[in-house]
């Protein structure tokens, strides 16, 4: 909890993560998304302001239920989690709709929770399989790593020319995107480079484009259970028209989201 004195506003930067190496995703940074906390009346303000309580430090068990950056345990269903990119995304058009003046903040919308990042984070959770068969815990930058190597490899013996020109140019921006995030001098770890990927495809109009090579790729079976929403071909395709919904809109990023990330 931090408080301007000038202002007398309280923000809130949720954590609830692990910093390590060999710890949780393995970060030793955090890009803490703030907002506002609006109080209902005087003692709520005051007891905002109040340092918070000594509070334990959270489990090693990977929290995977909503989302790794809201650390709440609440498990949602297909449908609950197709209802939250929808309002996830309907919330970033009616930032763009409103006069630029009463605007919020954008990386609230794109980041923190609730967001764009919190809510696909769920789709590519579910069904997968980390928690019940891998002897280590993975995370889904792990399953993107391995769809990414094996499209290099592809390209590298020729299977990739079969396909459209179109689709070969997809492929290696998806690759260029990965390797340029993977090889930053930043201690991010794996949940805040899927992080990045997520932005930087927002931003640049990528996103609905890279979905389908993902779910093509042989790793996919391994990784996923039969009934993911990855895998589901319908799903995907209502996924690839509500994200196709901000190319509308110029989503800028802030520095400290994409700092050392040449993109």
């Amino acid at each position: 909890m931090v408080r301007n004195e000038i202002t007398g506003h309280t923000y809130r930067f949720p954590c609830g993560r692990w910093l390590g190496k060999g710890v949780d995703d393995g970060s030793l940074e955090r890009v803490l998304i703030g907002e506002l906390v609006l109080p209902s009346g005087e003692d709520d303000s005051a007891r905002a302001c109040r340092t918070p309580p000594l509070q334990r430090s959270p489990s090693q068990g990977r929290r995977i239920s909503i989302t790794s950056l809201t650390g709440r345990d609440t498990k949602l269903n297909s449908a609950q989690i197709q209802e939250g990119i929808g309002e996830a995304v309907n919330n970033i058009i009616k930032h763009f709709h409103k006069p630029e003046k009463e605007r919020g903040s954008l990386t609230v919308l794109l980041c923190g929770e609730n967001s764009l990042v919190a809510a696909l984070e769920q789709f590519f959770h579910h069904g997968f399989k980390s928690a019940r068969l891998f002897q280590k815990t993975v995370f889904v930058w792990d399953f993107v790593e391995k769809a990414v190597a094996y499209m290099e490899s592809a390209d590298q013996v020729g299977d990739l020319q079969e396909t459209t020109e179109a689709m070969k140019m997809t492929c290696q921006s998806l690759c260029h995107y990965f390797n340029a995030i993977n090889s930053t001098s930043r201690n991010i770890g794996k949940d805040g480079k899927f992080q990045l990927l997520v932005c930087l495809g927002a931003r640049d109009r990528l996103l609905p484009q890279w979905l389908p090579l993902l779910v093509e790729c042989p790793v996919i079976l391994q990784m996923y259970e039969d009934t993911a929403m990855l895998r589901d071909p319908s799903t995907l395709n209502t996924l690839i028209s509500v994200l196709e919904a901000l190319h509308d809109f110029s989503i800028t990023l802030e520095a400290s989201l994409v700092k050392g990330i040449n993109l």
